[in-house]
């Protein structure tokens, strides 16, 4: 009897809240990720979804030399991003974590500097997506440790992640750099 109160207790702790369930909600076995691995996930995820529309906002509005470029460049940035956001919001939910990838919760807790109005120079444009792919692989790397503890799995996906981040953010930068002096 006691056990029915508790559930129904809980029930009504959630709809009092707004919150929604379903008979099968959580009806799955297996790890339940704890409140710090869910939030760690949760900063990567938003950071990856701002990544991905602010890179379709360069994309729109950059202009100048090597434009074709850039601008495929930037769809495969966003590309990827959106892939990546998908995945871990989807880790997030195989470890019974709730993923919110709502505009105002990107908006209000993202890492990223907010990115220019109106049309932007293809330099211009390299040196920030630079900036906010940098941006989006030291978050990963500032939770990475705690991750890693918690659930080495999340941190496997969090490595793969990086590693083609760090790989785009050469490549565009590449476009504004100059060789380097030989000796």
């Amino acid at each position: 009897m006691a056990t029915t109160k508790t559930s129904t207790t809980k029930k009504s702790a959630s709809a009092a809240r707004g919150e929604k369930s379903t008979r099968r909600q959580n009806a799955e076995k297996g790890f339940v990720a704890p409140k710090e691995l869910s939030a760690h996930l949760q900063s990567v995820l938003v950071d990856l979804i701002e990544l991905s529309l602010q890179g379709k906002q360069a994309h729109w509005n950059v202009v100048g030399r090597n434009f074709r470029d850039t601008h495929l460049q930037l769809d495969e940035i966003i590309e990827a991003t959106r892939e990546f956001s998908d995945t871990i919001a989807e880790r997030m939910r195989a470890l019974h974590a709730i993923p919110d990838g709502r505009s105002d919760t990107v908006a209000s807790t993202t890492t990223l500097p907010e990115y220019p109005q109106g049309e932007i120079d293809t330099s211009e444009t390299v040196d920030l997506i630079t900036v906010r792919l940098e941006a989006v692989v030291g978050t990963m790397r500032d939770v990475h440790d705690d991750v890693d503890e918690a659930d080495p799995t999340s941190a496997d996906i969090l490595h793969a992640i990086i590693e083609k981040l760090e790989q785009f953010a050469w490549m565009v930068s590449a476009e504004n750099r100059k060789p380097a002096a030989r000796g």
